[in-house]
């Protein structure tokens, strides 16, 4: 039987190569697939044939994709798998090209994928098939956001007390959270730095400090990996920005070393909260 890294292989060699059509077979009949950052709202799909239509039909028309820089995180639930990679992306009609960042959880039984959370950089993908325009277009006809109950506050890890922090408004106590020498990247924003002193993180929260977003946390969830420092955390913020009712889903891949966040990588919905806010421009400008 093949495990959870076995069967990521097959879906990312097989995107890679091209072969959509074959890659339905590595999911369940009953799978779930869903898409927290999709836009301009997450979507869901359920069964197999919902997904080979997703993969036979709009991917394959779309996009080559080639896989690298795989970093696969295997779980202290031995069904569960988060997967970090980047594609090369080309876009077959206009034949640009770009790198891209993406994030899966997995969840394999039997040999088959019965869940799966995708998160990619739907930004990039829509600049190289010159769909900017759409994308400003699907926010501003897109619903309003489905809130979900709120997340009580614990602070059993520095993750959990980092985003309860934000939300909380405690922005001045977050760098203690980081080593004073750590490794933040933000992997959907365009034009972010790496942030690897406990020092810039200051001014980082700072800057979150300034906009003072009115946020609960909710749906949060972590996975604890095999590796004793890795962690794995998905959440949304929730609230309102800007005067406007906000979701910003989001996954963060943690390192904590006594107690310390000494590496993330937060990919955030950037995407969408600037959608919501009618930014998308201000956000291309920064490719």
């Amino acid at each position: 039987m093949n495990s959870p890294r076995d069967v990521f292989t097959a879906l990312s060699d097989g995107i890679s190569e091209g072969r959509f059509s074959e890659l339905s077979a590595l999911y369940a009949e009953d799978t779930v697939v869903e898409h927290p950052q999709a836009v301009p709202r997450p979507t869901r799909l359920v069964g197999r044939d919902a997904v080979h239509e997703r993969f036979a039909g709009v991917l394959a028309g779309a996009l080559r994709l080639k896989r690298k820089n795989v970093v696969v995180h295997e779980t202290t639930d031995p069904e569960v798998i988060v997967a970090e990679y980047d594609y090369d992306a080309e876009s077959v009609e206009t034949g640009r090209t770009i790198t891209t960042a993406n994030i899966q959880v997995l969840r394999v039984r039997d040999g088959l994928i019965v869940h799966s959370r995708d998160y990619h950089d739907y930004l990039r993908l829509a600049v190289i098939r010159d769909g900017v325009d759409q994308l400003v277009k699907a926010y501003e006809q897109a619903p309003p956001c489905e809130l979900s109950p709120v997340t009580p506050e614990s602070g059993n890890t520095a993750f959990e007390r980092l985003v309860h922090g934000v939300a909380g408004g405690r922005w001045d106590e977050l760098p203690e959270l980081y080593a004073e020498e750590t490794h933040v990247t933000h992997p959907f924003l365009p034009g972010s730095e790496v942030v690897r002193t406990r020092e810039e993180l200051r001014a980082h929260f700072a800057a979150g400090k300034a906009m003072n977003p009115q946020f609960a946390v909710a749906d949060l969830v972590t996975y604890h990996g095999t590796d004793p420092e890795v962690l794995i955390g998905e959440f949304a913020y929730q609230g309102e920005y800007g005067g406007k009712p906000v979701r910003i889903a989001n996954i963060f891949a943690m390192r904590i070393s006594g107690g310390l966040v000494v590496e993330s990588r937060d990919y955030g919905d950037h995407l969408g909260i600037a959608g919501d806010l009618g930014r998308i421009p201000e956000l291309v400008a920064k490719l």
